[in-house]
């Protein structure tokens, strides 16, 4: 095992000793007693069970078999969540086939940021994480389930799902996805028109024709942002049958899947001899796996939050420093858009996540010592999966890569580090994405200019007031200020610019996500500028420093001055109004910041390291 991990992953058990003991004290209390439902009253089973089938009443009554939860997040606006419409018929015939029953616990609200992005919705996208998670536990609270399948995929769903799940820790939990949409317009065709829109050049319909033609079909969006770094997580934490993540919605295989899912939760149940809960699953070690996973394949930088606040739900605690030096001993093992131009389709068939799984623990860079919901080690995930008549199997997966400009051995990478690297200085901590920024962007020295929104900048922009090399300051957009909303209009702007020869870099509390691409951006910066933090000291000229190799975020202000100076204000009451937010008051309130997970339970989870 590489002496780092064994390191961080002892620092994080170490750390989390007393919230972890905790968290499992109360898991095993709420597993004694053997079936839940035999110990609900006659009323409220038949409450439960009156709509079922005959059949299935009486396998419910008998409290012999289990009884399976379906929590999902259909909806079909989105198009990686539309297949989750056929997929609980489909459990339910198979949870049969295995001897047990399933009923549709509930489901829960799956927004899109691809349809919110720049709109007034995306303020209450990063906080629906935590809608999911507490619809999730209501959905489980009826307390009549003995295993439990969460059917989603994107950004904040799957994550809240995991953190309502472990409310219920222990219960065994399997996580079913749909798969992404086939490969449609290039990313970088799409990069490229979006550039020329910006710039005038190119029409809003000829716009919307790249972008339907990029996403075009069910499934989820092929690039590799947060709802495709959600799946990869979800394989490296063992909660997915293996291979799973990335097979083709409305395919053979697909459902086989789906199929399959079902009669392994069936089989993990405490009523079985191969009880499997959640709590046992996700542990210090399915964590530190999981931060190996995101830096080995250049994932969404969403999951510096998400990832804490999972960890929080189970009891454990990490810090972006953890992810931090990690990153500098994890090789960059792909090229997945945006850090390439490969979309995940292309991931998968040039050997995908078995071949990813299984080059990170022949390194010594994953531990295979935990528990998965096969009941074995990680190692049974370096398979793959195929159609044997209409039932799945696993296969080895490919012993090299079947195309090395996208994926990788650990001892040929296309980068020694991980990518993802903390910044730290006067302005705070912040989290950058490195790997899809050339070397020679990934140091800036230039005057801040500062803006309130996204829209200002992009005014400034059009104004042609931003031909030169700047460092733009984007403040009050993090959790507390505004629901920390992604700042994607921001990339064709500034990529034009960056083009054009400036140098141009972003800082900001706000957030950027999977899709942080080439221009370097310091972002989550924690304080946030609503909570006191000194990025709302800069002003407009001020020299800024980016040093992505030193780790270093400063404003080259004299220290006098830059103790003298005041926080800057601003009035945020557009931000509380309209779309909804008006209900979002006390999660903004409330809100942690970035680097503990952005969680709004107030005190309910424990914090993450200081």
């Amino acid at each position: 095992m590489n002496a780092t991990l064994v390191r961080i992953t002892d620092r994080i058990r170490a750390r989390s000793a007393v919230s972890r003991a905790a968290y499992l004290e109360r898991m095993e209390a709420a597993a004694s007693g053997g079936t839940a439902r035999a110990r609900v009253s006659c009323a409220n089973q038949a409450h439960a069970y009156a709509a079922f089938e005959a059949s299935d009443k009486f396998v419910l009554r008998e409290a012999r078999k289990p009884n399976l939860g379906i929590v999902s997040a259909y909806n079909d606006m989105l198009s990686a969540h539309q297949p989750l419409a056929g997929m609980p018929a489909l459990i339910k015939a198979h949870a049969r086939r295995a001897g047990a029953v399933a009923q549709f616990a509930g489901g829960v609200p799956a927004m899109c940021d691809g349809v919110t992005q720049g709109e007034a919705g995306m303020e209450l996208s990063l906080f629906s994480r935590d809608v999911i998670a507490m619809s999730t536990a209501v959905a489980l609270s009826h307390n009549v389930f003995d295993g439990v399948l969460c059917l989603g995929v994107c950004d904040k769903i799957v994550p809240g799902l995991l953190i309502g799940a472990l409310q219920f820790g222990h219960l065994p939990t399997v996580f079913v996805p749909a798969g992404p949409m086939t490969s449609g317009l290039s990313n970088n065709d799409k990069a490229r028109i979006r550039q020329l829109h910006a710039e005038g050049k190119a029409t809003r319909a000829e716009l919307l024709e790249a972008e339907m033609q990029a996403y075009h079909g069910p499934g989820t969006c092929t690039f590799y942002g947060t709802a495709n770094s959600n799946q990869m997580l979800m394989e490296v934490m063992g909660l997915h049958l293996p291979g799973a993540a990335f097979v083709n919605p409305g395919t053979p295989l697909r459902d086989a899947l789906t199929a399959a899912a079902a009669e392994r939760a069936a089989r993990i149940t405490r009523l079985g001899n191969e009880y499997l809960p959640l709590a046992r699953v996700v542990d210090e070690r399915a964590i530190v796996n999981a931060i190996v996973g995101l830096l080995a394949t250049g994932g969404s930088t969403n999951h510096t939050i998400h990832l804490v606040a999972i960890a929080a739900a189970a009891g454990i605690r990490i810090d972006w420093t953890d992810f931090d030096e990690l990153s500098a001993v994890v090789p960059l093992l792909t090229r997945i858009y945006p850090n390439g131009s490969a979309d995940v389709n292309h991931f998968h068939a040039a050997g995908g996540m078995g071949f990813l799984i299984r080059e990170l623990l022949d390194a010594g860079l994953m531990h295979d010592d935990v528990t998965t919901v096969m009941g074995q080690g990680l190692r049974a995930h370096t398979r793959e999966p195929w159609l044997d008549g209409d039932v799945a199997a696993w296969k080895d997966a490919p012993v090299q890569s079947l195309d090395e400009d996208v994926l990788r051995t650990a001892s040929k990478p296309f980068s020694a580090d991980g990518g993802l690297r903390l910044l730290v200085g006067n302005l705070g901590r912040a989290v950058i994405k490195v790997s899809a920024v050339k070397p020679a962007h990934r140091v800036i020295e230039a005057p801040a200019i500062v803006f309130d929104s996204q829209e200002a900048l992009g005014e400034a922009f059009k104004r042609d007031e931003l031909k030169r090399d700047f460092i733009a300051v984007i403040r009050f957009q993090g959790p507390r200020a505004n629901g920390m909303p992604e700042l994607h209009r921001l990339t064709p702007f500034l990529g034009v610019l960056q083009d054009a020869g400036h140098r141009v870099a972003l800082v900001t509390d706000g957030r950027m996500s999977g899709a942080s691409g080439k221009v370097p951006a310091a972002i989550h910066v924690t304080p946030e500028v609503a909570n006191g933090g000194p990025l709302g000291k800069v002003r407009t000229g001020d020299l800024l420093r980016l040093d992505a190799e030193a780790g270093t975020l400063e404003a080259l202000v004299p220290a006098a001055e830059w103790a003298a100076r005041d926080i800057a204000v601003t009035d945020l009451a557009l931000n509380r109004h309209g779309c909804g937010r008006e209900l979002f008051v006390n999660f903004r309130a409330q809100a942690s910041g970035a680097e503990q997970g952005a969680v709004t339970f107030g005190s309910t989870l424990p914090a993450a390291a200081a």
